[in-house]
């Protein structure tokens, strides 16, 4: 049985491409490398292509006798998906439907679905736990949504089971060459930052927060990838319910002054930053109860906000040349 993993190529999908093969399971990718690159799978089993490559997605399960489907593949950005929402219900809603029509007539027994915290919104909550009302206020994160209500559906009305994994603020690297190579996210940026000489921006310092700015739930990426593979082994194991959603986050929210003052400690680069204008739509907390999938999976986060930071900063400094 093999492990299809759809995006495999990018930044979260190879680190979920690695896990699974460290762990010793069949991985065939799928990437039409948009934003993916080939060398960071090494030598598994690649396939170039779209997931709306209806023709291509059922030959690869045929022939490569796929039994469970991780389908990371999606568009992300945010800003992006409002100015070109087309573009985003395209590929991240018709495609999920298209892969799940094609496993369902294969026979695929296990599909874990790459969600996000963009599906809560702005909640108005200490800790956001899988009940939380969902309410996104972005196009992206309606996207999400609607794909995990297409999984819960299909599974309702067949013998797949499935799990979708909301993801909170993704960060660091398991090697330096499994970086994030996206300047989108808060680490790239006040790293991009630092590399040209200008002080990192704080959107916001006003805030009712501790000290004034967001607050968020950040959580590495190799452990994100260790809880897909925990999700697989419980859809294999036949004891699974037959869905569920699943927080993946560490529990513990960071501001963005934390995060700054991290980066500072790590990289000995000390710069104050530049507070400007509040971003719209950011709301002040969101941080991830962790309970369900802690029962659910056994799974655990392991890295703090230093190994993100540090490792980060190494996976930067290693693709661009500079000395961290």
């Amino acid at each position: 049985m093999s492990w299809l993993v759809t995006g495999g190529a990018g930044y979260i999908g190879a680190h979920v491409v690695a896990a699974l093969r460290s762990a010793g399971e069949p991985v065939v990718v799928l990437d039409d490398l948009s934003t993916g690159e080939r060398s960071r799978v090494g030598d598994a089993v690649f396939v170039p292509g779209s997931i709306l490559d209806d023709a291509l997605v059922r030959r690869v399960l045929r022939e490569h006798g796929v039994r469970g489907i991780v389908h990371i593949a999606a568009k992300k950005q945010v800003g992006e998906s409002m100015s070109d929402p087309l573009k985003y219900y395209r590929e991240n809603v018709v495609g999920t439907v298209a892969l799940l029509d094609a496993a369902v007539d294969a026979g695929v027994e296990s599909f874990v679905f790459s969600s996000s915290a963009a599906t809560y919104g702005m909640p108005d909550v200490e800790l956001v736990n899988e009940d939380t009302v969902c309410d996104p206020i972005s196009v992206y994160g309606r996207t999400k949504l609607i794909g995990e209500w297409a999984v819960r559906d299909v599974v309702a009305a067949s013998s797949l089971r499935a799990v979708s994994l909301r993801y909170f603020n993704v960060a660091g690297a398991a090697s330096p060459a499994l970086g994030d190579p996206g300047v989108f996210n808060l680490i790239p940026l006040v790293f991009a930052a630092l590399s040209s000489g200008v002080p990192p921006q704080i959107f916001g310092d006003d805030y009712a927060t501790p000290d004034g700015t967001c607050i968020r739930d950040y959580i590495h990426v190799a452990d994100v990838a260790d809880a897909h593979v925990a999700a697989l082994r419980w859809l294999a194991s036949g004891t699974a319910a037959s869905y569920q959603v699943l927080n993946i986050g560490r529990g513990t929210g960071a501001s963005v002054r934390d995060v700054l003052g991290t980066v500072a400690d790590v990289t000995g680069i000390a710069v104050e930053p530049e507070v400007v204008g509040r971003r719209p739509g950011d709301p002040p907390r969101v941080v991830a109860r962790v309970d369900r999938i802690r029962e659910t999976l056994g799974w655990t986060a392991r890295y703090d906000l230093t190994n993100m930071v540090a490792s980060a900063w190494a996976a930067w400094t290693a693709g661009r040349g500079v000395r961290g």
